[in-house]
């Protein structure tokens, strides 16, 4: 496996390559106009709530039926200040209702999601 990302850009991933995205690399992603090729529609989610586009990013977890969908669900509901709604988004995800700063819990979901 090579170590410095793909030729197009050493902090993307690779999917001829198999690189693994990183958190470091996740996050430079994000000065880029599109998610990186591959992600989880989760980490998707993520992504798109980065770059502040709230709608996207929901589309992306509400897409997810998975554990991890669920708790970026979860995390999205949170931020908007659906209480109620997070609280039943975390359930599903089998996770407690998180009391941490909003930003916190992104970058807790991020690395989870990346191992």
């Amino acid at each position: 496996m090579r170590e410095s990302g793909c030729a197009a850009s050493p902090f993307l991933p690779c999917a001829a390559c198999d690189i693994p995205l990183d958190l470091e690399k996740f996050r430079h992603s994000l000065t880029q106009s599109s998610p990186p090729v591959g992600l989880t529609l989760a980490l998707a989610g993520l992504w798109w709530d980065a770059k502040g586009d709230w709608t996207r990013a929901h589309e992306s977890a509400q897409e997810d039926s998975s554990r991890e969908g669920s708790w970026v669900h979860a995390y999205l509901h949170r931020k908007e200040g659906d209480d109620g709604n997070a609280a039943y988004w975390y359930s599903r995800a089998g996770k407690p209702v998180c009391r941490d700063p909003i930003d916190a819990e992104w970058l807790q979901i991020a690395t989870k999601l990346l191992q």
